[in-house]
């Protein structure tokens, strides 16, 4: 495969990140479909989380974009003035980026909160045809908890300093009320699209009873993946080809 470097406007108007992996063989025909990774809170697009399904759905000749969300890793913004809504928008314009250039239909893979962002990013973007997502809550409060010792600060001051996995990161308030904005079941209830549902079942970050959630909300066709032996962002390298393997399979039958 080839990768190239794919700049976009995000949905605050910064300038965002991406990495573009296009088969090899689309010189001589179009990919088969393109697909765009959301990576999880906080992380970027350089987890190799999100490598390895971009190198691994090229490889079986899809084009890939997996990209920076405002304010992460390389791209532009403030990621203190961020919320789910902004992420939700991003993706949308992720989305858009690859359509301008030819490549469709379009998949879309999201791990942890980046899954919750393409559940309910799907409304908007009727080119999509499959969603698949990682390790992702049933909705998107379920991240509170990486805040709830800070929670007090960030009301008093409208803005705090939180630690997440071992990194600093600024939370505004605003990020705090948006998460009760999303009703992402009823999204998932009327996704109209098929779903694919991957879960570390030892996640101790988003327990697996929020995939099962997810699951459950859905409706057919759809399928649930239950990812053995490893945590919430697939250390374990078995369980990331495992969910290679069965992300690439989906995409097979439903793109």
């Amino acid at each position: 495969m080839r990768t190239e470097e794919l700049e976009f406007v995000g949905s605050a108007g910064d300038r965002l990140a991406g990495v573009l992996h296009v088969p090899e063989d689309a010189v001589e025909g179009p990919p088969r479909g393109s697909i765009v990774l959301a990576h999880c809170f906080t992380c970027s697009k350089d987890l190799h989380t999100m490598t390895r399904l971009a190198r691994g759905l090229a490889e079986a000749g899809y084009a890939v974009l997996r990209f920076d969300f405002t304010g992460l890793g390389e791209s532009e913004g403030e990621f203190g003035e961020t919320t789910v809504s902004t992420n939700v928008g991003d993706l949308v314009r992720a989305a858009a980026a690859l359509l301008e250039r030819g490549y469709g239909p379009c998949g879309l893979v999201g791990h942890s909160l980046g899954g919750a962002a393409a559940l309910l990013a799907s409304e908007r973007l009727k080119t999509v045809r499959s969603v698949a997502v990682i390790g992702a809550p049933s909705t998107p409060e379920h991240v509170r908890h990486l805040l709830s010792d800070r929670e007090d600060a960030i009301r008093r001051k409208g803005e705090a300093v939180v630690e997440i996995a071992g990194r600093p990161f600024p939370i505004a308030e605003e990020f705090l009320d948006d998460l009760e904005a999303h009703r992402q079941r009823d999204h998932v209830r009327h996704l109209g699209r098929p779903l694919l549902v991957l879960h570390a079942v030892d996640d101790e970050v988003v327990g697996v009873d929020e995939g099962e959630a997810n699951f459950a909300a859905a409706r057919q066709p759809k399928s649930f993946v239950p990812l053995l032996e490893t945590d919430h962002l697939l250390s374990s390298h078995a369980s990331a080809e495992q969910a290679l393997d069965s992300v690439r399979a989906w995409f097979e039958r439903t793109l």
